[in-house]
């Protein structure tokens, strides 16, 4: 691992996207250390130790807990994603402009940062006016003035972050807004580990209770890794041609379908879609709308919210492998360059096999997410551990974590250097 890296650095142009994306990590992290001005930061830090508001602050690093200018996070930006990702399907002019290549994927990412910044301004209305309520009491000066300050602050912060993601994306390794995540999440282990010692100590856990906790997040990472890789190879014959004095194709090759195509896209999408109304209700004085933030809260994680995680996260699976693999777009490929798959006709019948082998191994993949996040819910009091550094957090860390690997092994590949992955 250690030569990996260090051939990792010898590239030059690899170096300076690795330099890149460690820089704005540090961009992030300072300001997740900014506060907003005009908030009484002490009357929200208890508030932010667990629940809803808890489960948000491990998204935005602590910033939430602290009120800073990152405390929605990039939370707007994941759920405008999914938003348009979805009306991409019913609105054709949506649905022509994904078929437009750059220039049409250009134009649906500013549609995204437009819907962005409206979901950032009514989430940090609803923000600033549930910290203005009298039992909270976090904004000692409740005039317009002020209260419109704080809410363009966070817009500003989530639209800051959501440029800093693309910069990432652009000019760094891996996708921006997973990595932006991916160091929330990382941020919070040190203070994880310290409170977990903090309660062995007192005798809140016991030992059997972390060992517990360990040999799953072991397996967790192992099983992640194991399915990541997996894929179903479906092998592929090129006809030969002759042209002039050559002979073309006559190769046999194979189309990789990965058993978990999706990634761990399908669980940040389920959990940023249900945290986003539960957030909302939370905000709001009626019993009834406390009943459903509770229904929804992933602290409580009842059978409800077991529920609609699990089914949102299978069909955020298929519904993300179904953008990004096309068997229609395959088969049509295959047949214009001479490729068919042994036994089926080109045309309809390769997309029909395509469509029934995607269905399969999707679901398999679809299956192991949603166990995978749900799992360390229902053993919670075997672990005894904070739910949020369970089965989520650890599933969106090893993804992202093994997608940067993939993409550094390909530049290393290239230069003919022995990577990470063997």
């Amino acid at each position: 691992m250690f030569a990996a890296l260090g051939n990792a650095l010898k590239v030059k142009e690899l170096r300076g996207k690795v330099f890149f994306v460690l820089a704005m990590i540090v961009v992030y992290r300072i300001g997740s250390h900014i506060p907003v001005p005009g908030v009484n930061v002490s009357q929200l830090t208890n508030l932010a130790q667990g629940g809803i508001l808890g489960f948000l602050d491990m998204f935005a690093g602590g910033a939430l807990k602290r009120f800073t200018i990152f405390a929605m996070s990039i939370s707007p930006y994941i759920t405008a994603s999914i938003i348009i990702n979805l009306l991409g399907v019913v609105i054709p002019y949506l649905e022509e402009l994904s078929k437009q290549g750059p220039e049409g994927r250009k134009k649906i990412a500013q549609y995204t940062r437009y819907g962005t910044v409206v979901l950032a301004i009514i989430q940090g209305i609803g923000l600033t006016f549930w910290m203005s309520n009298p039992s909270i009491n976090a904004v000692p000066d409740p005039s317009f003035f002020n209260l419109f300050t704080i809410v363009i602050t966070l817009t500003a912060g989530t639209a800051f972050l959501m440029w800093l993601g693309e910069q990432i994306t652009d000019k760094g390794i891996g996708n921006g807004i997973s990595i932006i995540i991916f160091a929330s999440i990382v941020s919070g282990f040190p203070t994880a580990v310290l409170s977990t010692f903090d309660k062995l100590r007192v005798g809140g856990i016991s030992i059997l209770n972390i060992l517990v906790f360990a040999v799953l997040a072991l397996v967790i990472i192992a099983a992640v890794i194991f399915i990541q890789q997996g894929e179903r190879r479906i092998p592929v014959q090129y006809s030969k041609r002759v042209v002039g004095r050559r002979v073309y194709g006559g190769r046999n090759t194979h189309i990789p379908m990965k058993v978990n195509q999706a990634g761990v896209i399908p669980v940040i999408f389920a959990s940023s879609v249900l945290m986003f109304p539960a957030t909302i209700l939370k905000f709001m004085p009626w019993d009834w709308a406390q009943g459903l933030a509770s229904a929804l809260d992933p602290s409580i994680a009842g059978i409800w919210y077991l529920l609609l995680f699990s089914a949102l996260i299978i069909v955020f699976t298929f519904f993300y492998t179904a953008i990004t693999f096309n068997p229609a777009d395959v088969a049509d490929n295959l047949k214009k360059y001479g490729g068919f798959i042994p036994g089926l006709r080109p045309g309809r019948p390769t997309t029909q096999y395509l469509e029934r082998v995607l269905s399969r191994i999707t679901l398999s993949g679809a299956i192991f997410l949603t166990l995978v996040a749900i799992v360390p819910y229902v053993l919670k009091p075997l672990t005894g551990m904070q739910v949020q550094f369970g089965g989520t957090s650890l599933l969106i860390v090893t993804g992202v974590a093994l997608e940067t690997m993939k993409q550094i092994e390909s530049y290393l590949l290239m230069r003919h250097y022995e990577g990470f992955l063997k």
